[in-house]
This record gives structure tokens, sequence and C-alpha cells, in this order.
């Protein structure tokens, strides 16, 4: 690890991606003997593990680039199940027992994959009115984010043993996996949510080239 530098990490589950960046900016600030200047190339959320790209130094300069590359994913999809945020941080309440086939399974992940319009979480980011919208949602108050166009360019499952659908995903930046995982459940008629979450790739980096960070 070094000043002026991109460094790969692979985010473990139950920390921010904020989190992330303070533990290695504490630990470059000390092997440097000042404050190190560090930041990310896209936040995933305390429940998700994987790759982040963190930049040092002059390199905080790339960082819009590399959150506008591809990614890559593998996620658990839950059934039968929703989420207040799409989640397992959420309020979840059962919503059927229907148990898809694989072959209904897969007729529905076929209505996902190219150029589709998607509606960001109201748990998210996203700036609504200056504001984070998970800010606002957690008020109360009513958040309303336009669609937005994305690319799902590759979308399979993995395995599927009900309730439990895991899938991977190569998507264009700006998707989100968890509202995926919230239409794939409507499209199928029994709800659903994204219980577990990786990021395996961001462009041509991969996670088995990144280093873990402890929680």
């Amino acid at each position: 690890m070094q000043e002026d530098d991109i460094i790969l990490v692979d985010k473990p589950a139950g920390i921010t991606s904020f989190g992330v960046v303070a533990r290695v900016r504490r630990r470059l600030s000390e092997q440097l003997g000042k404050k190190a200047k560090v930041g990310h190339t896209g936040t995933l959320d305390p429940f998700a593990t994987g790759l982040m790209i963190i930049v040092t130094g002059k390199k905080c300069k790339e960082a819009g680039a590399f959150s506008k590359l591809d990614k890559e994913y593998e996620a658990t999809i839950q059934l039968g199940v929703k989420s207040s945020t799409g989640d397992p941080e959420g309020e979840l309440t059962d919503v059927s027992s229907k148990m898809p086939s694989a072959d209904e399974i897969e007729t529905a992940l076929a209505q996902f994959r190219g150029t589709i319009s998607q509606v960001p979480p109201m748990f998210s980011a996203i700036k609504v009115n200056g504001q984070r919208a998970y800010k606002l949602a957690r008020r109360g108050e009513e958040v309303i984010i336009p669609a937005r166009e994305i690319t799902i360019y590759k979308l399979e499952f993995i395995d599927y043993s009900y309730p439990d659908l895991r899938i991977r995903a190569h998507v264009s930046s700006g998707t989100y996996i968890r509202t995926l995982a919230e239409d794939i459940g409507q499209v199928l008629g029994t709800g659903a949510y994204c219980r577990e979450l990786r990021r395996t790739k961001v462009g041509d980096s991969d996670v088995v080239d990144a280093t873990p960070v402890a929680v």
C-alpha cells in the first residue's frame, strides 16, 4: 500500500464502504507519517461483500472513471418474502408460498436481459433534491426517483433450491441488484429480496486479486 495507488479490496459483510475507506486511510497514514488522501470508486451496501477499488493520493482524480465501469455480481435471492429495503436489513414480510419451477425462473430472467428501465431503490445513496434518498426514506418522507436505463449483459442462475435462487449478473454501471431481485420476484408472483450479494468484478479488475479487510 502506497501513496498515489489503486488498491483492490475484498469488503466483508457488516461494514460500510466508508468504513473500508477509513481503515485504509488510517493504515496508509500510519505508513506515510501524515494524513493520507483516500477515496473509493463506488459503494457497496453494508450487507454486501466483494470488490471495492480504493484510490489514494493523485489517483483519487481517477475515481469517476472507475465508477462508470461495468460490474459483475453473484447474489442469493430469497423468494416468497419482501424486504422494506430490498435486503436483509429491512423489515421482512411473507408474500407467497408459491414454488416456481426452474423453467419459470429462466423465463422470468429472460425478461431482464438487455437494455431495460429500472427504478433505483428508495434506500440508496442517490441524491434527491440535494439529499441522499436513504436519509429521506428513513425519515418517512416521500422519495420519488425516476427510472433509468441500464443494461444487463448476462443474467443466469447458478443454483436454485427453493426459496433460494442464486444468480450471476454482468451489468452496466448504475444497476441495482436489490431492485433486480425485487423485480424478479414480482414477475414470478412470489415477492423476493436480495439476501446475499457479492461483487466479483469491476471492469477488468477481479476480486480474486483483492486484499481482504477485517471487520
